[in-house]
């Protein structure tokens, strides 16, 4: 090779080669973070401080740079297996929602933050459901999901994680347990309909004694009310004609008529009763005479 080539392909070669390696440097050195994620930068192994979002630069490789997410993570607790105070055996699955409050902490205080939130979440699961009854995991969700929240935010509060929510999602019972809560579930709407007849009945026999007593102190109510009554039969168009008559207006010895007119028709068959007038026969009673 001739003597004034060499030099200038070595010094293309040397120049390539350095570009090379400021590039490197440079994509170590210039880091760019979205709006959520953060930077904990570490100089010699020690904690420097937390950056981003944006363009971050390092001194590479004295510095290096872990990124962290601090969105929300959805996590779906595997089905555990639980068996509650009162001994009954069920499977539970539950969602949790977490997201980093402090990288720094997530970073230096545990090893790994997701997996930490993780076992903490099945335990805690197991833990809270176990010294509950049936009936209150089933009813009372709203508060197993906030004290599920509570301790597990505890937890991870060190961590720099914040635990926002904690929901339990599905709990599938044996199907002894499920033909038996059925027989309670219609247990419990027979007993209701019983008390609620009654309760109607109660209330029926109350409104009607009442309105006994209103018609007991005005009886010029009761004509009023065979008037209302006639107006309603009249408006149904048929032919049944219906005319009140108050026993006033029999006077007294109509009203004795109409009465011995009920007894007789009220009579067994084949006795006539007859009634005796004062001094009528030997002892002025009632006799009977076939």
């Amino acid at each position: 090779m001739p003597a004034n080539v060499s030099p200038s392909a070595t010094t293309i070669v040397v120049i390539v080669i350095v570009a090379i390696l400021v590039l490197i440097f440079l994509s170590r050195c210039i880091n760019i973070l979205r709006q959520y994620e953060r930077a904990v930068v570490f100089r010699l192994g020690r904690l420097k401080d937390e950056r981003g979002p944006g363009l971050v630069f390092i001194i590479w490789p004295i510095d290096t740079l872990v990124r962290v997410s601090l969105r929300v993570v959805t996590w779906d607790v595997p089905t555990q297996d639980v068996i509650t105070r009162d001994n009954v055996s069920l499977r539970v699955n539950a969602v949790v929602y977490y997201h980093v409050t402090d990288a720094s902490k997530a970073i230096i205080a545990v090893e790994d933050y997701r997996y930490a939130v993780e076992q903490a979440g099945q335990t805690g699961l197991r833990s809270v459901l176990g010294e509950v009854e049936l009936d209150d995991l089933l009813a009372e969700r709203a508060k197993l999901n906030a004290r599920l929240q509570s301790i597990l935010d505890d937890q991870t509060e060190t961590w720099g994680v914040k635990v926002a929510q904690v929901q339990v999602k599905q709990v599938e019972l044996p199907q002894e347990m499920q033909r038996a809560i059925a027989a309670q579930a219609e247990a419990e709407r027979t007993r209701r309909a019983k008390v609620i007849a009654a309760q109607g009945e109660y209330q029926a026999a109350t409104k009607l004694s009442e309105a006994a007593a209103v018609l007991n102190r005005e009886p010029i109510s009761v004509t009023l009310r065979y008037l209302q009554t006639l107006i309603e039969i009249g408006s149904e168009q048929n032919t049944t004609i219906v005319f009140p008559l108050p026993l006033d207006l029999l006077g007294p010895k109509g009203q004795k008529a109409f009465a011995e007119g009920r007894t007789s028709a009220t009579a067994p068959a084949g006795i006539k009763l007859r009634r005796w007038g004062d001094g009528d026969g030997d002892g002025g009673g009632d006799h009977e005479s076939r």
